[in-house]
């Protein structure tokens, strides 16, 4: 006889309560995530929660390392869900009993198979809900379709053997410091103490409305703009630990942007603040831009990791290149079963440029995979997700002793905790709308060029026809102190070495290297290297060596006037060319960075608006016609078998 769980008869609870504080039941892991789709749904029966011998259990077994594997033989099915389950505490997850089967033997019902799955795994299906005056709860499906599972069968009197085994997930895990700290507070008798200061956090935030507000806010983004992303953490009561949301704007503008990002917490010096963070960076004129938001009421060392893995999943980034490498790599990883650990440590091991090109190398030499045109691809955009090439200091600040205004200063100056949270999202959205309306303007107004320069310099003028206004007066700045700068050639070679100081005055004197044949130029006081603005002591040696042209090697598009122009692959969609994504997913993406392009060109004036109407609203005919087109011939299909 088999038995599954199913949504009237669940072995365990698989809805968040958004309201109340009682216990989860049956979820082995401390924490929990509810990501991307929020609905309003009814509670079911659960059983109890693991008991503390089970608890402990998996805190035994959580030391070792072993990743479960197909044959893989347990004396017990009990001990299959404690080896599953400190598995599942390593990484960070919640699993349950999603099917077990028993069988007649000598007239005895036996257990032969148990099927331990992910949280998320499964869909919810909505059940039909009785006319009642009686208010219902608003809870939360925590499913997403995950497909990470083991399944093990009775072989013997003490004998299970996994037979089936699904190790991918298809959302971001909790880390497992997390799960850790949890267990740690409970040990330590700090669990309580940490729990009462959460609760006292929501009371502060959420006031008599628990978080239904976030959540409704959650429900009417995603019904207005289908490329909103949200994603709810939380504790081992299912109540709100921490949220992420990011809409499509800010995907858009991080794909420009995104070479510099601060992650603003003002909130954490002022306990009268709401816990508000924004992930921000700066645009190519200079001004904030806002690449998602964050509420933190969970202040722990993991919870951020999750903030920081989840914000990333959202922009597509580099925790994803692994997990992709096995979609692609299908056969290598089946065959050679060390691959995957390799390919890891190379990644995030190799702490040098030189390091990781060698062992990057030496793994393509020994599986054989120089032609593989997925490997070559990721190896091309390697400056833009290998941690060894992500070492520099880049911060997109245009100068040393001004930062830029950050989401801080409007988060400082209009709210506090007597704001209630619903109208500060709403006075935020306001704010980044504002945000994006000024961007626009600045994009579409020219300025004449010559109206600014202060010098007959071919430098000075090549620069103002290429850079945006706020980089160009930076850029100024630094030509006319180079001007007042002397450099003196002291090594020649390849790499010619100068001395620059500014009116024979040695403290303020500085090293360039500068390559004739490359067109590079570096200077110690790094000014390039955090701003990408060359800095007045490479400019004083352009000026001596002769240089009237900016080489193209001195000039970073993203400060320039079309910053915005052309592909950017910093969300990593290698190999998926417009037409040929590998999935759903893939595509719909593809097609929002390429509506919001068009969008961004079309609100320009009312001649592009009418011309980007008339085009989306042609293609959006053709792209219906076809797609009643494909149904018909289907059912045509259908009908004539």
């Amino acid at each position: 006889m088999e038995y599954s769980s199913s949504e009237d008869e669940e072995l365990v609870e698989d809805f968040i309560d958004v309201e109340d504080d009682t216990g989860t039941e049956n979820i082995d892991q401390g924490t929990a995530v509810v990501a991307s789709q929020i609905h309003a749904i009814h509670p079911s029966d659960g059983t109890m929660p693991p008991t503390g011998n089970e608890l402990l259990m998996a805190a035994d077994v959580v030391g070792r390392n072993d990743e479960p594997r197909m044959g893989m033989e347990f004396e017990s099915d009990a001990a299959a869900r404690a080896f599953y389950n400190a598995y599942a505490l390593r990484f960070g997850f919640g699993i349950r009993v999603a099917r077990s089967r028993s069988e007649r033997r000598k007239g005895v019902e036996v257990l032969v198979m148990k099927r331990f799955v992910c949280l998320k795994e499964g869909h919810h299906k909505k059940k039909p809900v009785e006319p009642s005056n009686k208010k219902k709860r608003k809870r939360l499906s925590i499913r997403d379709g995950c497909p990470a599972m083991m399944e093990v069968v009775r072989r013997g009197p003490d004998k299970w053997v996994i037979t089936k085994l699904v190790l991918e997930h298809n959302h971001v895990i909790a880390s497992a410091d997390r799960a850790r700290e949890v267990q740690l507070r409970r040990l330590s008798g700090k669990f309580q103490e940490h729990e009462n200061q959460l609760q006292e956090m929501r009371r502060n935030v959420f006031g008599d409305t628990d978080a239904q507000g976030l959540f409704d806010y959650f429900k009417r983004m995603q019904s207005e703009n289908s490329g909103f992303f949200c994603s709810i953490q939380v504790d081992n009561k299912n109540c709100v630990s921490n949220a992420v949301w990011v809409d499509a704007r800010a995907r858009i503008a991080y794909t420009y942007f995104g070479d510099a990002v601060y992650f603003d917490t003002t909130y954490s010096q002022n306990e009268n603040m709401l816990p508000f963070a924004a992930f921000t960076g700066v645009n190519h004129h200079g001004d904030t831009v806002v690449f998602g938001c964050a509420l933190i009421l969970d202040r722990t060392e993991s919870s951020y990791g999750w903030i920081f893995e989840t914000w990333l999943a959202a922009m597509d980034k580099r925790w994803r290149i692994l997990s992709r490498c096995k979609k692609k790599l299908t056969d290598v990883y089946t065959r050679f079963p060390g691959f995957h650990d390799e390919l890891k440590r190379c990644i995030n091991e190799c702490d040098t440029v030189p390091v990781f090109d060698m062992v990057w190398g030496s793994i393509l030499d020994k599986y054989g995979l120089r032609d593989d045109t997925w490997l070559q691809s990721l190896y091309e955009i390697r400056h833009k997700w290998v941690p060894a090439y992500l070492t520099s200091s880049f911060s997109a600040e245009l100068s040393l002793t001004h930062r830029v205004e950050t989401v801080s200063r409007f988060h400082r100056n209009n709210f506090s905790a007597r704001v209630s949270l619903s109208t500060f999202i709403t006075r935020f959205d306001q704010y980044m709308d504002g945000l994006y309306a000024s961007e626009a303007r600045k994009d579409v107004i020219s300025f004449p060029p010559e109206q600014l320069l202060k010098t007959n310099m071919v430098l000075e003028k090549q620069a103002a026809s290429i850079y945006t206004r706020a980089a160009f007066e930076t850029f100024q700045v630094e030509l006319i102190e180079a001007l007042q700068h002397y450099a003196v050639k002291v090594q020649d070679g390849p790499y010619m070495k100068y001395d620059v100081e500014r009116d024979g005055d040695p403290p303020t004197r500085h090293t360039v290297f500068y390559n004739v044949a490359e067109k590079k130029a570096w200077c110690d006081c790094c000014r390039f290297a955090f701003s990408a603005i060359l800095c007045r002591h490479v400019l004083g040696v352009f000026v001596l060596a002769g240089v009237i042209m900016l080489p193209e090697p001195c000039i970073t598009k993203r400060w320039t006037k079309k910053a915005k122009t052309g592909p950017e692959l910093i969300g990593l969609n290698v190999g998926n060319e417009s037409g040929s994504a590998d999935s759903v997913v893939s595509r719909y993406n593809d097609l929002v960075r390429d509506a919001m392009k068009c969008a961004e060109k079309g609100a320009v004036s009312a001649g592009t608006f009418k011309v980007a109407k008339e085009v989306l609203s042609k293609a959006f005919t053709e792209i219906k016609g076809l797609r009643e087109k494909l149904n018909k011939d289907a059912l045509q299909s259908a009908a004539s078998r």
